[in-house]
């Protein structure tokens, strides 16, 4: 994503993935062979053994021409020309000795592409479900300061380019520096002056390669396919963290992963098994350089007492051909690792980042009351919930009611720590209230949200649920007793049905449609083509915007939560359809303490209480008429008139 494009995160703008230098190609190369040994270690040792085998098969059947020249087809011809019987089954035999070995060869190489590909496939099907697990983990923080383009390419261009290096790049620089050591070394025993013109000959081409480019990649339909859904899934659920987070659906969206990433492992074997053995198999024939050792070791072999023999001479020259080859693709493969290398940085960059962390040890489990009226644990579900609170210093166990009472008590905070955005925070929202938070732009509403969710750890001060600090709650079971509905609402794709059981997995059918009756969905759902049972794709681009929030405010009632967070929730729908969704959400709201962040100030003048924020601090604190009343800021930012001019 080019550096213009970045977005603007809480604290400051979007940081990419880094694009420095590597650092240490040397750390990273080996925590790549790591990362491929730590599975496949017997089949590298088999490409490893078929690659040596592929090579010696060539060199030898090379060396065969001079054996077959000069002490078989020689022989035979001055045999027929002085009229003797000619015996043709030692050439046959000889023949047959090569082909034999050549067979191995070509078997060596089928093995070892084979074998290769599923080792690159298997590698990228792993290393994708540790990215994606291990993603799933980040806090939010990690996605509000990288974008979410340099993320999506990590798992695209990045995964793809190691793909390359270890599927095509390490087996070819390795079959190339045997290759090369193989021919040098048996060119050496042919002829050294030829040797030499070759060499010299070869490094006239190493410097006309560095011009070139080299074309590679086969697209295949099904590959294709599977990798754009993948990373649709991927982009949607970064789009949705927020949402995927506070319904605690990090497993089902992990298992979804796994399915999607299997389906794609599976295509991309089968399309790659058998192509990888059709890649280049000769390098560019040096014309200058052969023509130089034919003239020159034709010249020789004219010259017999040099014992350079015609056979010789076939051998060398085809050597010749094939020497430069290898050389050729040292020097490009060598810039496909540092390519990888580069990608391979920024891959482990992501898989280091620190997980969110969590040292909670209340939770929220089923409650009910025994016979003496107390309150306990229940092994099934009673839709009551009590927060299990295991103390610290004697292990004994209390049970709290959730009721949805929550405390910020001089509350200080920052996305970094030298520049605070809340200062010194003091509100209570007693269970049931609705608490509307109203400023301006960048006042610091969202963030109280945020903090309530625990997305983001404060500098000082508490915050207290049900009369519990929250750091002491496991966040999984905070935020699912907490309810949200965006001003952005992400739909995934699947029914409308599954949108709305996102809320709460295990729902029923009718569960289902009485949270959409609740939220105001149930007529428009009805009128879909399958009902609820209408495919969502690409976010809900089929529903309009207000029919999109409704969803979002059916999966927030089916969750069943004593808390809500409305954020903004109407601020991007027209007001007929507004009026549908406020609907929605007064039944939604009833009996809940709710936090309402309002773009348009005349949905919130019922609200219990009303907090004024601005520069992250609160201002003024009262209902709809105190705060018209005393002619401030709220009154400024109702009326659009300052206060000074009323009257």
């Amino acid at each position: 994503m080019p550096a213009n494009n970045q977005q603007k995160g809480p604290g400051g703008p979007r940081r990419g993935m880094p694009h420095e230098k590597v650092a240490h190609p040397g750390r990273i190369l080996a925590r790549i062979f790591k990362t491929v040994f730590r599975n496949y270690s017997l089949q590298m040792i088999l490409v490893l053994v078929c690659i040596v085998v592929s090579v010696l098969a060539n060199i030898q059947g090379t060396l065969f021409t001079r054996t077959l020249i000069d002490s078989y087809i020689t022989p035979l011809q001055e045999a027929a020309r002085a009229g003797e019987t000619v015996n043709y089954s030692p050439l046959l035999y000889a023949m047959g000795r090569v082909a034999l070995f050549y067979l191995v060869g070509i078997i060596a190489a089928f093995l070892q592409q084979v074998t290769m590909t599923y080792v690159t496939q298997g590698t990228m099907l792993k290393l994708r479900d540790s990215l994606f697990g291990h993603m799933e983990t980040l806090p939010i923080k990690f996605f509000d300061q990288h974008a979410h383009g340099d993320i999506m390419s990590v798992y695209t261009n990045d995964i793809d380019t190691l793909r390359q290096m270890i599927s095509q790049s390490v087996p070819m620089l390795l079959n190339s520096a045997i290759t090369v050591v193989s021919i040098f070394i048996s060119m050496l025993t042919l002829s050294i002056p030829l040797t030499l013109v070759s060499i010299g000959m070869v490094a006239v081409m190493l410097l006309a390669s560095t011009m070139a480019t080299k074309v590679s990649g086969k697209n295949f339909v099904a590959q294709q396919k599977n990798i754009g859904r993948l990373n649709g899934f991927i982009e949607e659920t970064m789009t949705g963290e927020k949402v995927v987070k506070v319904f605690n659906h990090e497993p089902e969206t992990i298992r979804t992963f796994d399915a999607l990433n299997e389906e794609l492992y599976q295509s991309a074997y089968k399309a790659n098994a058998y192509s990888n053995i059709l890649g280049p198999i000769n390098a560019q024939l040096g014309n200058v350089s052969y023509v130089l050792c034919a003239i020159t070791g034709g010249l020789i072999a004219i010259n017999a007492n040099v014992g350079f023999t015609v056979g010789a001479l076939a051998s060398f020259l085809t050597f010749n051909k094939n020497f430069s080859m290898p050389i050729n693709q040292i020097s490009m493969q060598l810039n496909a690792v540092i390519m990888a290398l580069a990608g391979a940085d920024r891959i482990f960059r992501l898989e280091d980042e620190q997980s969110e962390t969590d040292e909670g040890y209340v939770t929220l489990v089923n409650s009910e009351k025994n016979e003496r009226g107390e309150i306990v644990e229940a092994d099934h579900r009673t839709n009551h919930w009590a927060w299990k609170h295991t103390h610290q210093a004697d292990h004994s166990v209390t049970y709290v009611p959730l009721e949805g009472d929550v405390t910020f008590n001089h509350v200080d905070f920052g996305y970094n720590d030298d520049k605070m955005v809340l200062h010194d925070i003091v509100l209570h929202a007693q269970p049931g209230q609705k608490i509307a938070l109203v400023g301006s732009t960048g006042a610091g509403k969202t963030t109280i949200t945020n903090l309530i969710n625990r997305f983001y750890d404060i500098q000082d001060g508490k915050i207290r649920y049900d009369n519990i600090n929250i750091n002491k709650i496991k966040k999984a079971d905070l935020r699912r007793s907490l309810g949200i509905v965006l001003q952005e609402t992400n739909l995934f794709t699947g029914t409308v049905a599954d949108n709305i059981r996102y809320g709460k997995l295990d729902a029923t059918d009718e569960e289902v449609i009485a949270a959409a009756k609740l939220a105001n969905a149930d007529g428009f759902i009805r009128r879909l083509p399958k009902g609820y049972e209408t495919e969502l794709t690409g976010n809900g681009a089929n529903l309009s915007q207000g029919q999109r929030q409704l969803l979002a405010i059916a999966r927030a009632a089916i969750a069943d939560p004593p808390v809500l967070i409305l954020d903004e929730a109407t601020s991007s729908i027209d007001t007929r359809t507004e009026k549908q969704v406020q609907e929605g959400m007064d039944s939604l709201m009833k009996g809940r303490t709710t936090f309402v962040i309002a773009h348009r100030l005349s949905t919130i003048r019922n609200s219990d209480k009303i907090i004024v924020l601005e520069q992250g601090r609160i201002v003024e604190e009262g209902n709809h008429e105190e705060l018209l009343a005393k002619k401030g800021r709220y009154y400024q930012l109702y009326t659009g008139k300052r206060p000074e001019l009323a009257g």
